[in-house]
């Protein structure tokens, strides 16, 4: 790769180096996080507590220059509170409309498991448009805007699970898991002498960086091994849903935005492999059969990648 072509990838470098400051021995998460948003798309965090999903939405959201607005979720959030709300103005005679959260470049939707189905459908839209529409005006978002929204898999009672519909509308599902041994004694280490995170890009350079990672060359041979991949989940005796279109396009997105992290302006089966649990696993619903032979997502999937033929990389 060419001086000019590396100056383009360096922002995207330094952006990941920044967050390993602040989430140690997490890197292959950290790139894909970085990638979904390069991607233009929605991140979920479906982990045990206490393992750094919110450390990790914050050090994103520093190090990219983005204005922020978090929401710990309840059973009392409204609707309005994410979406905003009207209010009549006695001095116009005219309803002025209020922002609610979702009008900033990164909303962190903590613990979104833990409030309504009412207040979670209220991103629906804003997740697939970019807009909200309060009494019938629609109002657009800041550019960029990502969602990443956390949940526990553990200690769930009394909480709603996100539906199949919303599930579908992130681009990946993450999990960061327990650290080794090494990196649990340097996170041990690190509180001594903790670093702030900083600003290494701005609004506008995420911009220009999505623009290239959509650039990304694609050969035919790939969109066919997508295809193929998605085919397979749609047609396996294990599976009762499989991704779904919009899931097959997240895989393009996100795979041409790894081949732009790795220096590459064209895309090669591996960046496809490296993505495609991550953004497949939470679209994928395991039947019966499944569950009698004690197959969970991870290990159905990983058999699909296995057995689905992959075209020759790139020369």
């Amino acid at each position: 790769m060419g001086t000019e072509s590396y100056k383009e990838w360096l922002p995207a470098f330094e952006v990941i180096q920044e967050i390993k400051k602040a989430v140690i021995g997490k890197d292959d998460c950290i790139v894909k996080a970085v990638s979904a948003i390069l991607a233009g798309g929605h991140i979920l965090f479906n982990d045990i507590p206490g393992v750094g999903k919110t450390t990790l939405a914050m050090a994103l959201s520093k190090s990219m220059s983005l204005q922020q607005n978090r929401v710990q979720f309840t059973p009392d959030v409204l609707p309005s509170d994410l979406v905003g709300f009207s209010i009549y103005q006695k001095e116009t005679g005219q309803f002025v409309y209020q922002p609610g959260s979702v009008m900033c470049n990164l909303l962190l939707a903590d613990e979104i498991n833990r409030t309504s189905p009412k207040t979670q459908s209220a991103l629906l839209e804003v997740m697939e448009e970019q807009r909200v529409t309060v009494d019938g005006v629609s109002h657009k978002v800041p550019s960029p805007f990502i969602v990443i929204a956390t949940q526990n898999p553990v200690g769930s009672a009394g909480t709603w699970m996100l539906p199949e519909a919303q599930l579908d509308r992130f681009m990946v599902c993450l999990q960061l898991g327990y650290p080794e041994l090494e990196d649990e004694i340097n996170i041990l280490k690190g509180r001594q002498c903790k670093e702030e995170i900083q600003a290494v890009i701005s609004k506008e350079d995420l911009l220009q960086m999505q623009k290239m990672a959509e650039q990304v060359f694609v050969q035919e041979e790939m969109y066919q091994y997508i295809g193929n991949l998605v085919n397979h989940t749609r047609n396996h005796p294990m599976i009762d849903l499989g991704v779904s279109p919009r899931g097959s396009i997240h895989i393009l997105q996100m795979a041409k935005s790894l081949a732009f992290l790795r220096q590459r302006n064209y895309m090669v089966p591996e960046d496809i492999r490296d993505i495609f649990l991550s953004v497949c696993v939470h679209r994928t619903v395991l039947n019966a059969k499944a569950r009698v032979a004690r197959m969970d997502v991870e290990q159905v999937l990983g058999e699909i990648l296995k057995h689905t033929p992959m075209p020759g990389a790139m020369r």
